[in-house]
């Protein structure tokens, strides 16, 4: 008797739950409304909306209003429903109380912090603020080298990590009425394009156009930087699942990306300065003595991204992924360090998702498992990702 074919098991993919295709313009940022079934969005359009699921199970705009200019950001407390909302022409508007001030150019982010009763934002001035959000009264001012394009804050420290266009990532001590630079770093060649703040583990994520995300870690006080290479264009966006420890990240062409930071990794080797094959000794072009000496021809410098030594194109002819240094996709390594990388060593550390549009801004809600995609294609859909992640319930 033949034995019976078992199918193979189907990777478990996020399920689009819903689309919500009623808007005129791009959505630059939506919100999932925890504990109801409904989302919160502002638009280009100068509108913002409130979509509640009806019965026929689409989302209709239960709420309608129009802003002066076109809405460019906005933060949304769920626990006091406070909406905070930036515009093209610098304004920042904040609801109960009714408040309003301004920048000198579109505003970049704005998030409101319950604890501090601050509102914190950022414009293509270059000037951050923070306002107190009961009065409206400006507590202080710090001038960037750049636009800002990322600000996530720390409660506990009172720290906030500020993201520019020059790819540079700024930590501030803010007080009541004024601000001490803490440090700087930087390690992307692109701008910033979103930040995520991570109070437990203390680690700050910086997502960049130039497609890489780096891992800062700020509470070990060592300077580890951990970089993860999993997406073809500019990373739009950033959110973390802090009870599994996963990274979601999306870009531009739609990918979605899952990762898994629950393992130990490893960071990226600084590449190493030589004249020569540091395999072989053939020298690199630039070397003319050498060439002179031995009569060969110079050859073109190449890095493995493994060991980070300076190697020529033959020794260095092999590709492979290396998960644990955030190489997801295969990259360029030396013939001896892709002899000792195992088919264990190659396991994929991050799962890969198409969303099927260009997205601008991506949210997560962890006490649902919901995921919110924005895109140019003037869409909003939302996704099931609890067969990525496991669903974090809040204890009562």
């Amino acid at each position: 008797m033949a034995a019976e074919i078992q199918p193979k098991p189907q990777a478990r993919t996020p399920v689009l739950l819903n689309k919500i295709e009623a808007s005129q313009d791009v959505v630059n940022t939506a919100v999932i409304i925890p504990k109801e079934d409904g989302v919160i969005s502002v638009s280009e359009d100068r509108t913002i909306r409130i979509w509640l699921k009806r019965d026929s199970g689409q989302y209709w705009p239960s709420v309608f209003h129009t802003m002066p200019a076109s809405c460019s950001c906005m933060s949304f407390n769920p626990e006091t429903r406070r909406l905070s909302v930036g515009m093209e022409n610098g304004t920042v508007s904040v609801s109960d109380p009714c408040l309003r001030y301004t920048h000198q150019g579109k505003v970049t982010v704005v998030l409101f912090v319950l604890e501090m009763e601050w509102v914190l934002s950022t414009g293509q001035d270059k000037n951050f603020t923070w306002h107190c959000s009961e009065s409206g009264t400006q507590l202080g001012l710090y001038r960037t080298t750049a636009w800002v394009s990322g600000l996530q804050f720390d409660v506990e420290t009172r720290h906030a990590f500020v993201g520019d266009f020059s790819g540079q990532v700024t930590i501030l001590k803010l007080e009541q009425d004024s601000c001490s630079l803490v440090t700087t770093f930087k390690g992307h060649t692109g701008n910033v394009t979103a930040l995520c703040w991570d109070p437990v583990q203390r680690v700050l994520f910086s997502g960049s156009s130039d497609h890489s995300i780096i891992m800062w870690d700020i509470g070990g006080r060592k300077g580890t930087a951990i970089e993860l290479q999993g997406h073809n264009e500019k990373v739009q966006g950033l959110c973390y699942a802090p009870h599994t420890r996963q990274l979601i990240s999306c870009s531009a062409d739609g990918a979605i990306v899952v990762w898994n930071m629950d393992v130990t990794r490893q960071e990226t080797p600084e590449w190493l300065d030589s004249d020569s094959c540091q395999k072989c000794e053939q020298p690199f072009f630039w070397n003319f003595k050498q060439m002179w000496d031995s009569k060969k021809i110079g050859l073109r410098q190449h890095h493995c991204r493994k060991c980070g030594q300076a190697v020529c194109g033959k020794c260095s002819a092999k590709r492979s992924t290396i998960p644990l240094m955030g190489f997801e996709f295969e990259v360029r390594v030396c013939d001896s360090c892709h002899a000792s990388i195992t088919d264990e060593d190659r396991a994929p550390m991050a799962t890969f998702h198409d969303s099927k549009h260009s997205i601008v801004y991506m949210h997560y809600e962890p006490t649902t498992g919901w995921l919110l995609t924005s895109g140019t294609d003037k869409v909003v859909k939302l996704w099931d990702m609890r067969s990525k992640i496991e669903l974090h319930l809040p204890v009562r």
